[in-house]
């Protein structure tokens, strides 16, 4: 039986309730800065048309060759469902799900002919800790707090719209409360918000990957917090979280955290059944518990917040169906909580076939989480590149030289909302009633729906503001034709009427002149000469003036993108984009 290596300072009267079981994943939510990553590694994308088909070259090419104590553990490797039997997990998983969240978000190791294009929009990795080799997550505080937690499942989310999900599952059987709650605050942080917090004891002065093999320890990433600063807008990163994600630089700003300086905790936590009195399931000391594991808060003998206010939060947060059991299910924006009190056989589910309430919490209420973690990081990552293009076309309109670049930007920006939108975003997972229900609970503490309206709201008002620019523009182009198009229409009306031929003496003064009226035949000729000069002259200088309205009609296409070059919206706060004309 595994066991959490703790040491923490007991309390004066300390709770003598334990877990029978801790199971935690810390998920780390990141955005990669596509743009970036392909222009810092041109050659290795060249060969691909859409992101997420050059993943797998690009998590087993970068940094190949380099040698570091990760290496002991090993690498990333791609993790797709590969076997879809009645006993499989992906059978399991998949069956569960509607048939378009199947299509969209699981991995089955597809591959595409060149003009085909892929359902499934991740790709998923692990780390397999195995041959003998145990990993440790250890963190110290400067109270002198410490534990040592085992490393049992790390696994990577990587999706098509540059979004990826870093988790952490950690495991500890038959630990007092106070700690598994200590471990839950504290090795979730991944950076310090100040000084202060390292100072109180807020965050861990140390946090160590370590890797154990054969007897022996080795410090495979760690991280004292001691320095810190801001890269551009970004948080120093812990070393514990950046040499996991190894082939992206975080230093060249490739990619930023979605979220604050907390991970988002997804636990399990089983209460041993012997240290707690017959009717804890219904006690108040169960619900003092129950909102310290929701709102990851240290262990207290009584609610940290005021009781009214924390019962009326915990009504809201919880899922009761089962509640008269001992097993709840909470959720909140930064938690995702699975408790309940003992083992045993649940209705028809054996106990001998694993336990139902762990099993369920390690496969699809797991994947809902994911799920619902994508939508709320998507989301966040829109509204974050809606406003930083915002800022763009309003400078722009400051100057009066709106460019195509950003234009095309934030076009780009619409057409991407509504493939997520329609593609990507589902309200209902699943037919059955308790899972629709805990996915509606996650959405709502996790506020997708009202997110996604005032981004779905930014965008549209922003296109529509572009369309009126555009439709103005194209107003004033087709004025300037008209302009020219009449000055022209009077030269050809002019033509016709000398091309009348009137005889007698219209003809003798401008066709057959005699010695009398030859002035008048060369004044004319030089008259419509320098009319028609000028009328060309005028339509040239009218299209090349305004070369950026005739520009997209005139070049093809293929020619007029060719030398483009996308720049990033989000790498540093002085990058502006080089490749664009102004108009």
């Amino acid at each position: 039986m595994l066991r959490c290596r703790v040491m923490i300072p007991r309390m004066a009267h300390p709770d003598t309730m334990e877990l029978l079981h801790l199971h935690t994943y810390f998920h780390f939510p990141f955005s990669i800065d596509k743009i970036t990553v392909v222009q810092n590694h041109r050659q290795l994308w060249s060969g691909y048309t859409h992101w997420i088909d050059g993943l797998d070259e690009w998590i087993n090419a970068h940094h190949d060759g380099r040698q570091s104590p990760l290496d002991q553990l090993g690498r990333w490797r791609r993790a797709p469902y590969q076997r879809f039997d009645l006993e499989s997990a992906a059978y399991q998983d998949m069956v569960f799900f509607h048939p378009y969240v199947r299509r969209v978000f699981f991995d089955t190791g597809e591959v595409t002919i060149p003009a085909e294009e892929r359902e499934a929009l991740l790709c998923c990795y692990s780390i397999p800790i195995t041959g003998g080799k145990r990993l440790w997550f250890h963190a110290e505080d400067v109270k002198g707090r410490s534990a040592s937690v085992q490393v049992t499942d790390l696994r990577l989310f990587l999706f098509a719209n540059g979004l990826g999900i870093l988790s952490i599952g950690v495991e500890a059987f038959n630990i007092p409360t106070r700690e598994a709650l200590w471990i839950n605050e504290a090795f979730r942080k991944v950076y310090p918000s100040s000084g202060r917090q390292i100072r109180e004891g807020r965050i861990p002065s140390r946090m160590q990957l370590i890797l154990e093999q054969d007897g022996n320890r080795q410090v495979i990433a760690e991280e004292d917090f001691k320095k810190g600063a801001l890269i551009g807008y970004l948080p120093p990163l812990a070393r514990t979280i950046t040499s996991l994600l190894y082939f992206c630089d975080y230093s060249l700003q490739e990619f930023e955290p979605v979220r604050d300086e907390r991970m988002l905790l997804y636990t399990y936590a089983c209460v041993d059944p012997s240290t707690v009195p017959e009717d804890f399931v219904h006690s108040d000391a169960y619900q003092v518990f129950l909102s310290r594991l929701l709102y990851i808060d240290l262990h207290g003998e009584s609610y940290r917040y005021d009781p009214d206010f924390t019962r009326d939060q915990i009504g809201r947060h919880m899922y009761r169906r089962w509640a008269h059991l001992g097993t709840y299910y909470g959720f909140t924006s930064y938690s995702n909580i699975t408790a309940t009190v003992g083992v045993s056989d649940c209705d028809q589910h054996a106990l001998r076939e694993g336990f139902l309430i762990h099993r369920m919490f390690r496969s699809r209420y797991y994947l809902m989480a994911l799920i619902a973690l994508v939508y709320r990081a998507t989301l966040l990552d829109f509204a974050e590149r809606t406003a930083l293009v915002s800022r763009r076309i309003y400078r722009d309109w400051e100057d009066g030289k709106l460019s195509k670049g950003n234009v095309r930007i934030a076009s780009d920006l619409r057409a991407e909302f509504l493939h997520f939108s329609n593609y990507w975003y589902f309200d209902e997972l699943a037919n059955k009633e308790e899972e629709f229900e805990h996915f509606t609970l996650q959405c709502r503490s996790l506020r997708i729906q009202p997110v996604k309206r005032e981004v779905d709201e930014e965008i549209e008002k922003l296109n529509t503001s572009l369309q009126s620019y555009a439709a103005s523009r194209n107003t004033e182009a087709v004025n300037r034709l008209a302009i020219l198009s009449l000055i022209i229409g009077a030269g050809a009306i002019l033509t016709g009427f000398f091309g009348m031929n009137f005889g007698r003496a219209f003809s003798r003064v401008f066709f057959e002149p005699d010695a009398d009226t030859l002035a008048f035949h060369y004044a004319a000729v030089a008259v419509i000469t320098a009319l028609v000069v000028a009328v060309l002259a005028f339509g040239m200088y009218l299209v090349i003036s305004n070369w950026s309205d005739y520009r997209d009609v005139l070049v093809p296409k293929g020619w007029s993108r060719r030398d483009q070059v996308e720049s990033s919206l989000k790498r540093g706060p002085s990058e502006w984009p080089s490749d664009e004309e102004f108009e």
